[in-house]
C-alpha cells in the first residue's frame, strides 16, 4: 500500500504536531489477529513547499499553483512501486496493489487510481479535498471512460472546520459522480460520513484500522 504524507504515519518525531497515524501498530495488531492479509506500507514522503502542485489533478488559476498529480502518480506506478517490487516481497498484481492519502494526499492517490487502474486495484481516499480547483476531481471522474475500475475508500468527517457541511456536501459528490461511473456503494464503493471526526492526522488514525480492514481483508 503506498501511502502520500509518509512523515506523518509511523514516527511522531516526523508526524504534523507530533500526532501520527501509528499505521504500522494498526496494522501489525490487525495482521496478528488475522483480520487482515500481510500487508507491506511505503511512505512515500511530500516536498513541503511543492506538496499542494504534487498532489493536485489542476491548476488552479487562483492560486497560481497546482496540476503536478498526474506526473506524481505516474512516479508512483512507473517508479516507486517497480522498485519496491524488485527490492521485497511482494504481490505485483493490482489487486494486491493500494494507493491511499488523505486531504490532498487523497486527491493525488484518486489520480494514481483513475490513471492506473492496472496498476493501483485499491484506493484509500481520506478526507479528499474536493474543493479543490472548483471541485475538480468531480469533473474529471465525470469525464474519464472507465474501462477497469479499483476498489474506492471515501470518507469525509463531519467536524472538517468551519466548512464541514461543504466538506461533506462536496465528498457526497464524488461518490455520485463515481457511482454514474459504475461504481456500486457497497460492492466496490465505501462511502462514509466519520458523525464528529476532524481534518487532522488523530482522526484519520483512528478510522485507518478501518480503511485497511475493509481494502485489505483476509
Amino acid at each position: 500500500m503506498y501511502l502520500q504524507d509518509g512523515q506523518n504515519l509511523f514516527d511522531p518525531a516526523t508526524a504534523f504536531l507530533g500526532h501520527p497515524w501509528y499505521a504500522d501498530a494498526t496494522a501489525d495488531h490487525l495482521i496478528c489477529n488475522r483480520t487482515i492479509d500481510p500487508v507491506i506500507m511505503v511512505g512515500i514522503y511530500n516536498t513541503g513547499i511543492r506538496r499542494v502542485s504534487e498532489y493536485t489533478p489542476t491548476r488552479c488559476p487562483r492560486r497560481h499553483k497546482g496540476g503536478k498529480a498526474a506526473r506524481y502518480a505516474e512516479m508512483l506506478a512507473r517508479e516507486i512501486k517497480p522498485f519496491i517490487d524488485h527490492e521485497y516481497r511482494t504481490k505485483k498484481g493490482a489487486e494486491h496493489s493500494g494507493v491511499g492519502g488523505s486531504s490532498l494526499g487523497a486527491l493525488a492517490s484518486l489520480v494514481a487510481g483513475i490513471d492506473y487502474p492496472r496498476v493501483f486495484g485499491k484506493v484509500a481516499a481520506i478526507s479528499p479535498s474536493v474543493w479543490w480547483d472548483n471541485r475538480a476531481i468531480v469533473g474529471m471522474v465525470d469525464a474519464h471512460r472507465f474501462t477497469t475500475r479499483p476498489r474506492i475508500w471515501l470518507d469525509s468527517g463531519t467536524e472538517e472546520g468551519e466548512s464541514a457541511r461543504q466538506i461533506v456536501d462536496d465528498a457526497r459528490q464524488l461518490r455520485d459522480a463515481l457511482v454514474r461511473k459504475g461504481w456500486h456503494e457497497g460492492g466496490d464503493l465505501r462511502y462514509s460520513e466519520v458523525q464528529g471526526a476532524g481534518h487532522n492526522e488523530r482522526a484519520w488514525a483512528h478510522r485507518f484500522g478501518d480503511v485497511l480492514t475493509w481494502l485489505y481483508p483476509r
